[in-house]
């Protein structure tokens, strides 16, 4: 995990886990091995902090989503500054929202990978642009199974039949869908202006009333040089998560970063 460090701009600090050593030691190895980040004292008590999780493993990290990131460390003695150093950068990472808001589960989950999994720390890339990489190869797989992909047809309404159940989708091209059955993917905000009012009392779909939607700005910037001076990774920072994609893209000669950028907080002044 590589960290770009807020008071010293361009710099970053690192935590290696070596693949020769078995977990769950390789983790808390990393942990001390970090000195531009953490104290020593600071060091110890997050190392200790982790431990239960390190050797509880899965059963230990599923009943820890009725904590959050906040209340866990404090549970664990953790100290204040290392929520400051690492958690609240990842914590926007990985959902978006403050280390106060955030399931412990969700930490302990990515952490889990690290420490106990010879590869867990190495991160995948697409080799090019999203819509040619990602979404393309998704439509082709879709199209070779006799499916469609419609473009610019969202959906406009869902009817209903007498009974409750879906009677058909109405896109904004004017076309009517109907099927076997429904999927609807969307942004938790979108899904809940399209949920028919008929469903609105339906004890499922009012949990969504406490689904709340963060803001996320997504840009990916791909240049026609190598970039020097930077990591092939992915970098956590308290402000922006981004990722510097180098010997992973197919052109030998490019280069790309991904820029992801979420709502600020009273932290980020």
């Amino acid at each position: 995990m590589i960290f770009a460090m807020p008071n010293k701009p361009g710099e970053f600090s690192r935590f290696d886990f070596p693949e020769t050593l078995p977990a769950p030691i390789k983790g808390i190895w990393a942990i001390l091995r970090n000195n531009e980040m953490l104290t020593w004292p600071e060091k110890v008590k997050f190392a200790i902090g982790l431990l239960p999780a390190m050797v509880g493993g899965q059963p230990y990290v599923e009943a820890q989503d009725g904590l959050t990131v906040s209340e866990w460390m404090k549970k664990q003695g953790v100290p204040d500054r290392v929520n400051d150093e690492v958690f609240i950068a990842m914590s926007k990472a990985l959902n978006f929202i403050n280390p106060d808001e955030l399931s412990m589960q969700c930490i302990l989950i990515a952490l889990n990978r690290f420490v106990q999994e010879k590869h867990g720390s190495k991160m995948a890339f697409l080799d090019g642009n999203p819509p040619e990489r990602l979404c393309m190869p998704i439509v082709d797989h879709i199209r070779s199974r006799g499916g469609e992909v419609r473009l610019n047809s969202r959906i406009k309404k869902i009817e209903l039949n007498p009974d409750g159940t879906v009677k058909h989708f109405a896109l904004s091209d004017g076309t009517q869908i109907t099927g076997d059955a429904y999927v609807c993917a969307t942004p938790v905000d979108i899904f809940k202006l399209l949920v028919p009012q008929e469903w609105s009392e339906i004890t499922y779909f009012k949990k969504l009333e406490k689904l709340v939607g963060v803001p996320v700005i997504n840009v990916h910037i791909w240049f026609d040089r190598k970039l020097n001076n930077t990591y092939d990774h992915l970098l956590f920072s308290r402000y922006l998560s981004f990722k510097c994609l180098c010997r992973h893209v197919s052109n030998p000669f490019n280069a790309g970063v991904g820029l992801c950028s979420c709502r600020r907080m009273d932290w980020s002044k």
